[in-house]
C-alpha cells in the first residue's frame, strides 16, 4: 500500500477569535510601551534624568591657588603656577594592547613593566594618579594620544623665585600644596584657597564632553607680605655664605632687624636648600637655625650685665674695678682675662671685654638684678613671631643660681639664646630701653612698644659699646665709614659632653648702626670656624660690616658720623689684633680661662 501524499493533508484551521486575540494583545502591548515611554520621557522624567546623570555627569573640583608670599616691597617670594595632573581608570588601561601601554609609559617617563605593575596593584580603584604636576604641554600630548580612561586635572605647584636665599624663612609646601615648613606652614590656613566645583558630562572613556553647571567658584588664598627686604636678604645670604666657605665653618646665621619697627629685614642661614628642587632634600638642611637653634652667647651678654650694675646705683661708667692680676677665684674655679688690665673703669671693661670685671659687678649686685635685666631684654622667652617651634632659649630662675652661675652668666655662659633673640635684645639697647615686638610680617601702623629700661642708663651702655669698634676695642673690623657702630663680640667655646671643647667655637658679633636715628640691628653667628681665625672680632664682625653697610645704602639711611672713624686696629702685645675673650666656665684644672688673642 502506497504512503499517503502529504499534499492531500489539510492543515488544521485556526479559529478566527484566536487570531484576533493575539493581534489585540500585541497591539495593547505596543500601546502600553509607547504610553510608558511617553510618560517617562515627557511627564515623569526625573528618575531617568537622575540615572543618566549618574552615569555621565561627573563633579569636578576646581582648584584654587595659594596666596602669594612677597617681601615688604611686593616682590614675590612664593607663587603658585598652574600644572596638570594625569590620571586614569586602571581597569581600562590594563585592557590595552602591550604596545599601547609601552607608548603611555614612555610619555610618562616610566618603565612599561613598572607602569603595568602599578596598575595591577591598584586595579580595583576607580581612579589612579599617573603623574602629578606636569607642565600643561606634556599633559596635552598624553591626552591627544587618546588612551581610554585617561584624564587630567588642573592643580597648582608652588614656585620660589629666591630659591635657597629665603628658603628657611618662607618654607615650602608638599605635593598637595599644604604648608610643611616655615611661614608656609605657620600661615597655611591664611594662604590656602577654597576649591570650587562644577558638573560636567564625560563619555565612557572619561573624556570631557561639555560643562553642565558651575556649582561654586574657587576662592584664591590670601596674600602674605613679609617684613624682609629681598635685596638685603640676598646681600646677607651672599656675605654669610662667603664667610662660611672662607673659614670652613660648619654653618652660620645672620639676622638684620629694624630696631624701631621690630621688623626683620633679613634672616638667613648656612647651609641652606633649594625648595624648587626636592631631589635629595635632607631634613637637617631645612632647619631654620636663626630661630630654632640656641647657643651660649658669651661676651655679647656683657652690656646687659653692665646695665644691671648701672641700674643698681652702685656703678657708673667711671667706676673703677680692680681686675688685677687678670685672675679671679670663685669657689674652686678661676675666671681669667687674656691680659692683666689692672684697675680699669666700667667703660673699659666693655671695651676690653674683661671677664673678671663683669663677674665682679654681677657678684656685687647679686643674681636677681642680673636676671631681671636679662628677662626684660627678652631672654628666656621666644620672640612671638609665630614661626613654628621657635626656641625660647634658657635662663634659669635666679634663685637656682649659685655663686659660680652669677659670675659665668655675667659673661654669657650658663644660658642660651637664638640669633633672633639676641637681635631683639640689642634692639632694646638701640631703642634706648624700648622693647618692640619682633615681626616677620610687614608692619603697618605703630608697633607694640614697651619701655623696659631707663633711657639715660641705656645711653651710657651704648656709649661704652661704641668704644668696642674703635681703636683699642675688640671689633675694629665692624667699623662702617661715616656711621657710628655700637656692638659687642663673642667667641664662645662649644659645650660638649658636660664640658667645653678646646677646638670648637661659635664666633658672634651683635650690634647696631647708626647709633642715632633709625638703627639697624645686626647679629652674625659663625658656627665652628676652622683655622687660626675663630674670634668674633675677626670672623663675624667683618660680615656685620659688609651686610650693614649695604643695608644702610639700600634703605637710604643717613649717616650719623660725618668724620671718617679711626680704622686702625688695636694690637695685643704680641702684635695680633685684639680679639674677643674665649672662656669656658668649668675646666679640669678648675680654672675658667681663655687662650691668648
Amino acid at each position: 500500500m502506497s504512503a499517503p501524499n502529504p499534499t492531500h493533508i489539510k492543515p488544521p484551521r485556526t479559529a478566527p477569535w484566536r487570531r484576533g486575540l493575539l493581534l489585540g494583545l500585541v497591539a495593547v502591548g505596543v500601546v502600553g510601551l509607547v504610553a510608558r515611554a511617553a510618560w517617562l520621557q515627557l511627564v515623569n522624567n526625573e528618575f531617568l534624568q537622575k540615572q543618566g546623570d549618574a552615569r555621565h555627569v561627573r563633579p569636578e573640583v576646581l582648584q584654587a591657588h595659594r596666596g602669594v608670599i612677597s617681601d615688604r616691597a611686593g616682590e614675590p617670594l612664593a607663587i603658585s603656577t598652574p600644572v596638570d595632573t594625569v590620571g586614569a581608570v586602571p581597569e581600562k588601561l590594563l585592557a590595552l594592547p602591550a604596545e599601547r601601554l609601552v607608548e603611555l609609559a614612555e610619555m610618562l617617563d616610566m618603565d612599561a613593566a613598572s607602569l603595568r605593575a602599578y596598575l595591577e596593584r591598584n586595579a580595583d580603584r576607580k581612579f589612579l594618579f599617573l603623574r602629578r604636576h606636569m607642565v600643561p604641554q606634556e599633559a596635552d600630548r598624553i591626552l591627544a594620544a587618546d588612551f581610554p580612561g585617561v584624564s587630567r586635572e588642573r592643580e597648582y605647584r608652588r614656585y620660589y623665585p629666591t630659591g635657597e636665599v629665603a628658603a628657611h624663612l618662607v618654607g615650602l609646601t608638599n605635593v598637595e600644596d599644604e604648608g610643611q615648613e616655615g611661614l608656609e606652614r605657620a600661615y597655611d590656613e591664611w594662604l590656602q584657597g577654597r576649591p570650587g566645583k562644577k558638573l560636567m558630562i564625560k563619555d565612557l572613556l572619561g573624556r570631557a564632553v561639555r560643562d553642565v553647571k558651575l556649582v561654586s567658584e574657587p576662592e584664591p588664598g590670601k596674600d602674605l607680605a613679609l617684613s624682609i627686604d629681598r635685596e638685603i636678604q640676598y646681600l646677607a645670604y651672599r656675605e654669610l655664605k662667603a664667610a662660611v666657605i672662607e673659614h670652613r665653618a660648619k654653618g652660620g646665621s645672620v639676622v638684620v632687624m629694624d630696631a624701631t619697627s621690630g621688623e626683620v629685614l633679613a634672616l638667613v642661614n648656612q647651609p641652606s636648600y633649594n625648595p624648587n628642587d626636592r631631589g635629595g632634600l635632607r631634613t637637617e638642611l631645612m632647619r631654620n637655625a636663626a630661630v630654632l637653634d640656641t647657643f651660649e652667647p658669651g661676651s655679647t651678654i656683657k652690656p646687659f650685665t653692665v646695665l644691671a650694675g648701672l641700674r643698681s646705683g652702685a656703678y657708673t661708667p667711671a667706676t673703677h674695678i680692680n681686675t688685677a692680676p687678670g685672675l679671679f677665684r670663685v669657689g674652686r674655679h678661676t675666671i681669667s682675662d687674656v691680659h692683666n688690665y689692672g684697675d680699669i673703669d666700667v667703660s673699659t671693661i666693655i671695651q676690653k671685654s674683661s671677664n673678671v670685671g663683669v663677674a665682679k659687678i654681677a657678684l656685687a649686685i647679686g643674681a636677681e638684678p642680673v636676671a631681671d635685666v636679662l628677662t626684660r631684654a627678652g631672654f628666656g622667652e621666644n620672640t612671638g613671631t609665630g614661626f613654628p617651634n621657635e626656641s625660647a632659649g634658657t635662663v634659669r630662675p635666679f634663685n637656682d643660681w649659685v655663686r659660680l652661675d652669677v659670675a659665668t652668666i655675667a659673661f654669657g655662659y650658663g644660658m642660651t639664646v637664638t640669633p633672633l633673640q639676641l637681635a631683639r635684645a640689642y634692639a632694646v639697647l638701640a631703642n634706648r630701653g624700648v622693647r618692640t615686638q619682633v615681626s616677620l610680617l610687614k608692619v603697618d601702623g605703630e608697633p607694640n612698644r614697651e619701655q623696659v629700661f631707663e633711657p639715660a642708663l641705656v645711653r651710657s651702655v651704648v656709649e661704652m659699646m661704641e668704644r668696642v669698634t674703635l681703636t683699642g676695642g675688640t671689633a675694629t673690623l665692624a667699623q662702617i665709614d661715616h656711621y657710628r657702630v655700637a656692638g659687642k663680640t663673642g667667641t664662645v667655646k662649644k659645650s660638649v659632653g658636660g664640658g667645653y671643647a678646646d677646638d670648637s667655637y661659635v664666633a658672634v658679633f651683635a650690634g647696631f648702626t647708626p647709633v642715632e636715628g633709625r638703627s639697624l640691628v645686626g647679629v652674625v653667628v659663625i658656627d665652628e670656624p676652622r683655622g687660626d681665625q675663630y674670634y668674633g672680632g675677626l670672623v663675624a664682625a667683618p660680615v656685620f660690616k659688609r651686610v650693614m653697610a649695604g643695608a644702610l645704602r639700600l634703605l637710604n639711611i643717613p649717616p650719623d658720623q660725618p668724620e671718617q672713624p679711626d680704622t686702625r686696629q688695636a694690637r695685643t702685645p704680641g702684635g695680633a689684633p685684639v680679639a674677643d675673650r674665649v672662656v669656658a666656665p668649668v675646666v679640669d684644672a678648675g680654672r675658667i680661662t681663655e687662650p691668648p688673642a
